[in-house]
């Protein structure tokens, strides 16, 4: 067996807001483990999946999957947890105001994602996705399972997301204290 390989930083912030609640993370991985008292779902029951291989390629290890959904489709009661974590996820999801509504139908106090910057990732090339595009796949209901980066933000758009569905902003932080290469933004459920 191998040992943890990468050292990884807490989230002061991320402990600050959720230490002492149960949640729920989307997609959780070994490599960027929070520490936090979770159940974590993911799309995938198996571990041979890329995400997996890269955890155990990093770390050593897989994190357990707890529940098998969509990330955009948990199989949870409304106000089922005090809140939902999502790391570097929200970017794969299509419609992303989708995600958001079902992750704040869900917690009953916080949302708190870590989203990559576009400017601090191999995104960087490529353009900020428009709100006005977001808007326009969640009115199609656009859904796919072409896994990639679907959106690319700052942290300045992602908020403007934010403001067009009435989520609020409790704290941000920018760059992140957990990699580094994203932001973080607590959003009241």
């Amino acid at each position: 067996m191998l040992n943890n390989r990468r050292t990884v930083r807490d989230s002061a912030l991320a402990h600050r807001w959720l230490d002492g609640l149960q949640g729920v993370e989307i997609g959780g991985a070994a490599h960027n483990d929070f520490h936090l008292d979770t159940l974590n779902v993911d799309r995938y029951p198996n571990a041979d999946t890329v995400f997996k291989r890269e955890e155990r390629r990093v770390c050593g290890r897989a994190m357990p999957v707890d529940v098998v959904a969509p990330g955009d489709e948990l199989p949870f009661a409304d106000d089922a947890f005090d809140f939902v974590l999502a790391s570097h996820v929200i970017e794969h999801f299509c419609d992303p105001i989708r995600a958001l509504a079902e992750w704040r139908r869900v917690a009953r106090r916080y949302l708190f994602l870590v989203v990559p910057h576009r400017d601090r990732t191999f995104d960087r090339d490529r353009p900020l996705t428009p709100l006005a595009e977001l808007v326009d796949r969640h009115a199609r209901g656009l859904r796919s399972d072409e896994d990639r980066h679907w959106s690319v933000w700052t942290l300045q758009t992602f908020e403007e997301l934010c403001d067009h569905v009435g989520l609020e902003v409790l704290d941000r932080l920018d760059p992140d204290d957990k990699t580094g290469n994203g932001f973080m933004v607590v959003l009241a459920a």
